[in-house]
């Protein structure tokens, strides 16, 4: 009890000293904005706490005063990004003022805080020309690069100044410039038997290809979408099973003496329970059917059929069973062992459920290569 008692103590005490705070040490740190909300804060629940007005008075004067210098010397820049800084100095000086007009109290010490609604539209407006100026001659360059940048600065104008002029279209047009086209042609595997077993990759691929986003500027197509849609693609993306071996078999026996000391082997009237040595030799059989393969990844530029990327994407799967026999005393085994002698030897999968447990690993691998790919993109 004594230590629960100690415990709400504290709690209490904590509490107690974090909602004493007046913002005099974020003041006297050069915070001033910190300050005011810490000041606010504490005369809403303590209205007449003479610190706090005290605090609040200095702190806001030399946060209004620290923001207004900012906007004159961002005013004189070069910064071409000028009015952005701007609109972030004029909307904090007037959520100041917001955070005083909800308190009572503190209207007796600022009765009269500032607000620049106008001075805001107009930075809001301005940031946003010049961001949209800039998509455009971003976009008049012609490339990939420049158009991704394109699409952000409309971007950027859309969340500064909502429907400026034509900024949607705009965004559409540097996307579409910007996105990388790839098609993605069907998965080659150099045998009719295997065809039906491969379509199992071919699906996983497909999909993943259809719900890849981590980066929105790549967007793969299949053969026949980009035919239908009359793509001209920037990249073909070729995979292929190039080399693959199914249901490669391996036995191994192994042979073990048994010997077993102090079991029952007999009984007399005389001696009663007879011990002896008991033997067997087991026969432990293990198999491993192995199948393995290497899918080629290449990456071709279209414009100049230049490999960009080629790479052997290894896969392997390995089904066991073991199994045993014994000729002997069964009392020489241990309960493990004489368990393996009544198993019989399983017949592995089918070829073509070996193919796709050799293809797991190779499309795990296909999956990161094309993600760290692609993402630079």
């Amino acid at each position: 009890m004594k230590t629960s008692s100690r415990l709400r103590y504290f709690i209490y005490l904590s509490i107690l000293i974090v909602g004493c705070t007046t913002g005099k040490k974020a003041l006297q740190k050069g915070n001033y904005d910190a300050s005011v909300s810490k000041a606010v804060d504490r005369l809403k629940s303590s209205p007449k706490n003479t610190e706090a007005l005290q605090v609040l008075g200095t702190a806001y004067d030399l946060a209004l005063k620290d923001h207004l210098r900012k906007i004159d010397d961002a005013k004189l820049s070069a910064n071409v990004l000028r009015w952005e800084s701007i609109l972030a100095d004029y909307q904090q000086i007037n959520q100041l003022g917001d955070e005083i007009n909800s308190c009572p109290s503190c209207l007796t010490v600022v009765p009269n805080p500032q607000r620049f609604v106008r001075e805001v539209e107009d930075s809001r407006y301005k940031a946003a020309e010049v961001r949209y100026t800039l998509g455009i001659k971003l976009l008049n360059e012609n490339n990939r690069v420049s158009a991704k940048n394109a699409y952000y600065s409309f971007e950027k104008a859309q969340q500064l100044y909502p429907n400026y002029k034509d900024v949607k279209d705009k965004i559409e047009d540097a996307y579409w410039a910007a996105v990388l086209k790839v098609v993605v042609q069907p998965v080659i595997v150099n045998s009719n038997y295997y065809k039906l077993s491969n379509q199992y990759f071919q699906q996983q691929v497909n999909q993943f290809m259809a719900d890849y986003q981590k980066n929105k500027f790549v967007i793969f197509y299949s053969e026949q979408q980009a035919e239908k849609q009359r793509i001209t693609p920037d990249q073909v993306l070729s995979l292929s099973f190039d080399d693959f071996v199914v249901g490669q078999t391996f036995v191994k026996e192994r042979v073990e003496k048994l010997k077993r000391d102090s079991v029952v082997i007999g009984e007399t009237r005389a001696d009663g329970k007879v011990y002896g040595t008991v033997r067997a030799t087991l026969s432990i059989f293990d198999k491993k059917v192995s199948s393995s393969g290497l899918l080629d990844l290449t990456i071709t530029d279209w414009a100049s059929h230049k490999i960009i990327k080629r790479q052997k994407l290894p896969g392997t799967f390995i089904w066991q069973d073991t199994w045993a026999s014994y000729k002997g005393d069964e009392r020489a085994l241990t309960k493990q062992q004489l368990q393996l002698t009544k198993r019989r030897e399983s017949l592995p999968p089918p070829p073509d459920a070996l193919f796709v447990e050799f293809t797991k690993p190779i499309y795990a691998q296909l999956v990161d290569q094309i993600g760290y790919f692609y993402n630079r993109y």
